[in-house]
């Protein structure tokens, strides 16, 4: 077939191309180029949207915009599931398939724990519902960790690890790559704890987090790019209700374009209002009808023995309440039965939808509490909203829907979303978007901060009359609903030596008191500052400026305080000379320094770069912590950085501010001011210097800079020292590379099983007993009889090591049988193509051996080296065979199929290399036509018509196909001519030059 393409592509070439054919061919060419995939974009990225109940795993990769993860059960989502055995570990439906056998060693619902410590109401409500498990308290740093022998012992950290790292497999799988990057969803409410307790799993699973998104942004982000075009300079509220296992979020979100300096009008995602309610779930409703069965069981009298006390009985229980919940979802009423659920009884109860709803009044009663939270944080109201979009599994639930209509008075409830993939889809979009593999449309995000945090700090005062006092001052950071990612900069004024300031959430009023107990501590962390007293000293001479604590809250919506610097001015001596000039260029310097720049694409819209935290309104400026008229963004800092002067740690932290209503104002400004400095001539600027000359000038100041010691002490969850995180990364890769060696391990026992039956199979097939003599059939068949008893006896145990032996024994012995089937398989397809080989070859050469002698392009060596070539080839075959034919099938053949394939790529060489030679060959030139002002009329006409004439070749029967003669050159047709030559040279100088050939091929 491929000899029949060359000569197809060889006669192609030798006719005569159009103009547009070869315009076509090099735009074709072109888009290939463009087309080819690039280099960097390799590299796949994840997302994880992180439930109480499931996982879903999407991914994006060249070639693949965003998919989902099919699972090892080629499901969508993934049971957040570990079980842990002595020697094994087992993730997701495998894991809850042992749950109802065992679920000592099963451990789900991680999301309660993490951040949290002993004492959180939610540990308590964990054990409960978990009665199974055998949760002790880490003494340490006082969280909670799960035993289940001495040696068994892990933090709901470490398993949520398990779990990421599990993920990550599923998605390396699927998208036949390593993937290491991800974007993992957390819910909106996770206080500064909980967000780095998920850093800390993913850092042990060895996974670099992009960003920590709140899952009802990546809802909203997912609704947002689907629903571009609808999205206008108009602002349309939506609000997105989220009803999940574990708990509810209610989340207002706010659409409209924006214009950006680098992209234009794009898009935007604002984050108004989130209320929530952390257990409030489908998962509670679950728990509440596995009661009522276990209930109506010890009712039915069955069993003297109560089911409750049995853990086995009640999973299996929970099992079957999950699947009645969703089955009267759809149906009024439905059958629950268990086989077998305590010793040895069947049970089976009818449970319609009327009894489900009552057993849960209390929780459907609590279903609009989010929205009137999410409405008082966005000071809105409903007409404000336009739709209600559902989000989550347990908003199938029919009484929920009921009652949340009713609640948001609108006709009718949006469920125009994947309610489960929603969030997966828009984290995997962000996850491409940070990414620098993949260039998306960008969607400005701007997430915001549910619980405030606020700066505390003492300092001693002195009343008039003397005595001595302390006054405690606050100061917020970042109020509730503050957009992030966002920096901050407090000044502290009234300190010149080491002190101490307090970081802690600010007003929770908002929330109950039973969230209040399960928010857990509410001061954050104690800074302890050293080094600022040296700093007065050394600069005694110079102006202080203050304490500034420079703090950023990143794009997971973390807390971190960046430095904290003492900064002092000196007075700087002026040049006279550079009086005028200096002052416009440091103002020309100091707009443009300070002009904005728009966000990246994806990414939260800081309010400001470092925005200095003003004094409280109405407090009394002993109180304040800077001064009134520092209490703006300081304008010398952002000269001092225009001119370079400031500090290498301040210019590496601190970026570009956007300055959305100032940057239009400014810019004319600047124009207007750098055109009186080009002129130098007009009377505004002389009259400016001549004033100038007469007042005296002020002295300019220098900014100086000095590193304050930190010292941080955690108070809320206080984090695994680095020793401890390495020690749970080495613990979590054992586990793993056990689990991989017991994976090899029953890979190799099942691939010895496999080729001890085929094998024995084979020795009675027809093809198998035709090439083995009846000495090897019986050392073969004993070999095998041998290699199944052993394994009967001590197989099943035996090593990873020895099976290899095994099996690597037993095919030795069998190479030469299998050889010589596989040969003898192989031969008809090989010669058969070798066969259409020299057929084709044969064709091509003779093709090439007719062409004119004016038009050919090969030479004789090259035409008699693919002739000896043909002929060489052709001998082998015919002798290699016949030799063949003389042995018996149970010798070794002499015929082999890599030989007969060295002989097809030889004649594909050569071939190739001719055909290459036609396609890059260039014309020879035709003959000139004489001048006509030197010969007669009919010598130039004779003499032009020769010069055009071209003498096809004769075919074998000698007949010769006649070609009407070419006109005479005219003038058009001569620039037609010369616009040919120059496409025909253009496309030379590229490489990618396609010969034009006059030539009539038969």
């Amino acid at each position: 077939q491929r000899a029949g393409q060359w000569t197809f592509l060889f006669y192609s070439l030798v006719r005569p191309v159009t103009m547009r054919e070869k315009l076509t061919l090099w735009a074709l060419f072109c888009l290939a180029l463009v087309l080819l995939p690039s280099p960097t974009a390799s590299v796949a990225v994840m997302s994880v949207d992180l439930g109480s109940e499931w996982m879903k795993i999407a991914i994006v990769k060249p070639g693949v915009p965003m998919e989902i993860v099919l699972n090892k059960e080629s499901r969508r989502k993934t049971p957040v599931a570990v079980c842990l055995k002595e020697n094994e570990r087992l993730f997701g439906d495998s894991a809850l398939g042992v749950s109802v056998k065992n679920p000592k060693v099963v451990y789900r619902y991680l999301q309660n724990l993490l951040g949290k410590t002993a004492e959180n109401p939610q540990v308590a409500q964990y054990q409960k519902h978990f009665p199974e498990h055998q949760i002790q308290s880490d003494e340490k740093r006082g969280t909670v960790f799960f035993k289940n022998s001495e040696e068994m012992q892990y933090s709901p950290e470490e398993l949520l690890g398990m779990v990421l790292n599990y993920s990550s497999g599923l998605a390396q799988d699927f998208a036949e790559q390593p993937i290491k990057d991800a974007v993992i969803t957390i819910p909106a409410f996770f206080n500064q704890a909980e967000r780095r307790a998920v850093l800390q799993a993913a850092q042990m699973a060895g996974l670099k987090v992009l960003q920590l998104i709140n899952d009802n942004t990546a809802v909203a982000l997912n609704y947002g790019v689907f629903r571009r075009k609808d999205i206008n300079s108009t602002a349309q509220n939506v609000m997105f209700y989220d009803m999940g296992s574990g708990s509810t979020t209610a989340t207002i979100v706010t659409y409209q374009t924006v214009k950006t300096k680098e992209a234009g009008t794009q898009p935007q995602l604002q984050i108004r209002g989130v209320g929530f309610d952390r257990t409030l779930g489908g998962f509670e409703m679950e728990l509440r009808l596995r009661d009522y069965l276990a209930k109506i069981f010890n009712e039915q009298k069955k069993s003297k023995k109560d089911v409750r006390e049995n853990m086995r009985a009640m999973a299996k229980l929970l099992k079957e309440a999950q699947r009645v919940k969703t089955v009267l979802s759809a149906n009024a009423e439905h059958m629950a039965q268990i086989e077998g659920l305590m010793d040895d009884i069947d049970f089976k109860a009818k449970v319609n939808r009327a009894e489900f709803e009552a057993l849960c009044t209390d929780l459907f009663d609590r279903v609009p509490g989010p929205v009137e939270q999410a409405l008082a944080a966005s000071e809105m109201s409903l007409d404000e909203i336009e739709q209600v979009i559902l989000v989550g599994g347990a908003t199938r639930v029919p009484r929920v829907q009921e009652v949340l209509l009713k609640a948001v008075r609108k006709e009718e409830l949006g469920k125009n979303i994947n309610a489960d993939e929603a969030a997966a889809m828009g984290a995997v979009y962000q996850a491409a978007a940070l990414s620098k593999a993949f260039k998306v449309k960008p969607f400005i995000v701007r997430d915001a901060a549910v619980f405030p945090i606020q700066v505390e700090f003492s300092r001693e005062t002195e009343e008039e009359d003397g005595v001595k006092g302390i006054k405690h001052n606050k100061r917020i950071l970042f109020q509730r609903m503050a957009p992030y990612p966002q920096r901050k900069v407090i000044t502290f004024n009234r300190y010149t030596d080491d002190f101490i300031f307090h970081i802690n959430y600010g007003d929770l009023s908002f929330l109950s008191q039973d969230d209040l107990k399960m928010f857990g501590s509410q001061n954050l962390t104690t800074v302890k500052l050293s080094g600022v007293g040296n700093s007065f000293k050394k600069h005694s001479d110079a102006e202080s400026k203050g304490i500034k604590a420079h703090f950023n809250m990143d794009e997971s919506g973390v807390l971190l305080l960046d430095r904290v610097e003492s900064v002092f001015e000196t007075a700087v001596e002026e040049k006279e000379e550079e009086s005028t000039l200096t002052k416009l260029g440091n103002t020309i310097s100091s707009l443009f320094g300070g002009g904005s720049s728009e966000p990246s694409a994806n990414v939260t819209e800081p309010v400001q770069d470092e925005e200095e935290v003003p004094p409280e309104a109405g407090k009394d400026q002993d109180e304040a912590v800077e001064k009134p008229e520092e209490s703006a963004p300081e304008k010398p800092e952002t000269e001092e950085k225009s001119q370079g002067k400031n500090s290498k740690a301040e210019s590496q932290t601190e970026e570009k501010k956007p300055d959305k209503e100032g940057t239009d104002k400014d810019e004319p400004q600047v124009e207007k001011e750098a055109e009186k400095s080009d002129e130098g001539k007009t009377n505004g600027v002389k009259e400016d210097e001549k004033e100038a000359d007469k007042k005296p000038k002020p002295q300019k100041k220098s900014k100086i800079s000095v590193d304050i010691g930190v010292e941080l002490e955690v108070n809320d969850v206080p984090d695994p020292s680095p020793e401890d995180i390495e020690a749970s990364k080495k613990k979590l890769q054992d586990l793993t590379d056990r689990d991989l060696e017991k994976q090899e391990r029953e890979k190799t026992l099942n691939n010895l099983e496999a080729f001890l039956f085929e094998t024995q199979d084979k020795l009675y097939q027809d093809e198998y007993l035709a090439v083995v003599t009846e000495e090897e059939k019986e050392e073969i068949s004993g070999k095998l009889s041998a290699a199944s008893t052993w394994m009967d006896d001590e197989g099943y145990t035996a090593g990873t090591k020895e099976l290899k032996e095994k099996l690597s024994e037993l095919k030795k012995l069998c190479k030469a049988m299998f050889f010589r089937v596989e040969e003898r398989k192989k031969w008809p397809d090989r010669l058969a193509a070798l066969d259409s080989m020299l057929n084709h070859s044969t064709i091509f050469l003779k093709s090439a051996k007719m062409l004119p002698e004016d038009n050919q392009i090969f030479t004789d060596v090259e035409l008699k080296t693919l002739e000896r070539v043909i002929n060489e080839t052709m001998d082998w075959k015919n002798e290699t065979v016949a030799e063949q034919e003389k042995l018996s099938p149970t010798e070794k053949p002499v015929l082999l199929s890599k030989d007969i394939e060295a002989k097809l790529s030889l004649l594909d060489r050569e071939v190739n290399y001719l055909l290459n030679k036609a396609k890059f060959a260039k014309p020879k030139p035709k003959p000139k036509p004489k001048d006509k002002n030197s010969t007669s009329t009919e010598s130039n006409k004779t003499s032009s018509t020769d010069s055009e004439k071209v003498v096809p070749p004769k075919d074998e029967t000698g007949v010769e196909e006649a070609k009407p003669a070419e006109e005479p050159p005219t003038e058009e047709n001569k620039k037609e001519t010369e616009t040919e030559q120059k496409v025909e040279e253009e496309t030379e100088g590229t490489g990618n030059y396609t010969p034009v050939m006059h030539l009539d091929t038969h």
